[in-house]
């Protein structure tokens, strides 16, 4: 008889695969609804928050562009530093003649190295400058991206580069919670208050992810807790292969400091890469962390 019945009016009555053609559409799958993702951004030795979006602008318009499809909105705040360098601290900078002690220059640094003993100086003041900029991200010493105010309350990942990728590696591992009753890192006395302090600030909560570029872990011993156990955070590492300021080595020895951790080497020196082909894989990390699909580990 075909692919129809007839009903006892005359009427032709589909059946089957016509039917299902014929039939009520299905509804359309709900999309996930709007989730705002704060990422803190930590720059690297010399600049400054305003000069690290300015050069990572493009990557923070594709982020948005990417992630979209996801409902996910990415809202990165761009913190200073608080220790300001002078014209002699920054290689190859040379100050107009005469003028080296009185200019001031908008470089900054997260800690400084102390070239007689090796330890980092600094580091307390440098972690409650990022404490203060995760309990106000619209503070004066943060640049946010064009929109509305950022929201307080936690933040869900940190992406920094060069010195800013090392306190970055220290940011996740003092929030990590390392044990099944939600422990923290046991911190030495000398570095205790502002780890409480950034716990704190981010309401006791472990980061999603840290994304890194160029950069190094904090070889000092009094720094070597962070690292004990292995940052269970997840992270994403971009390194250049033409990189000449900081040594492969050094890079290497966080990421031998992360559990599975994802390695992604670009044909460059140092910088952050802002292609497409570099922003893909970004996003797609991004994207698995939030939606939960990371390795699982920061806070367990």
């Amino acid at each position: 008889m075909g692919d129809a019945a007839q009903s006892s009016s005359g009427t032709n009555i589909p059946t089957g695969a016509a039917a299902e053609v014929r039939g009520t559409p299905k509804p359309k799958p709900t999309p996930p609804p709007k989730r705002e993702v704060k990422i803190l951004m930590l720059h690297g030795y010399t600049q400054s928050g305003p000069l690290f979006r300015a050069k990572t602008r493009a990557l923070e318009k594709l982020l948005v562009k990417l992630l979209s499809p996801a409902n996910i909105f990415p809202r990165l705040v761009y913190a200073t530093a608080p220790n300001r360098l002078s014209a002699k601290d920054i290689p190859g900078f040379t100050p107009r003649s005469g003028e080296e002690e009185k200019e001031e220059l908008e470089a900054w640094a997260w800690f400084r190295k102390d070239e007689a003993t090796g330890r980092y100086r600094f580091v307390k003041e440098g972690m409650e400058r990022v404490a203060e900029v995760i309990s106000n991200p619209n503070g004066e010493f943060a640049v946010t991206g064009d929109g509305d105010p950022v929201p307080e309350g936690p933040f869900d990942g940190v992406v920094g580069f060069s010195q800013g990728g090392c306190a970055a590696g220290m940011v996740a591992s003092v929030l990590e919670h390392i044990s099944p009753d939600g422990k923290f890192r046991r911190a030495p006395e000398e570095h205790a208050e502002w780890a409480k302090k950034v716990r704190e600030a981010n309401g006791g909560t472990a980061l999603k992810f840290a994304v890194i570029y160029s950069g190094f872990w904090a070889v000092p011993e009094d720094l070597g807790w962070l690292y004990e156990p292995k940052i269970r955070t997840p992270t994403m590492h971009f390194l250049g292969s033409l990189d000449t300021v900081v040594e492969h080595s050094r890079s290497e020895g966080l990421i031998e400091r992360c559990e599975e951790p994802v390695v992604l080497t670009h044909p460059g020196g140092h910088y952050v890469p802002i292609s497409k082909e570099w922003a893909v894989p970004l996003a797609g990390f991004i994207r698995k962390c939030v939606d939960g699909e990371g390795n699982g580990k920061a806070s367990l």
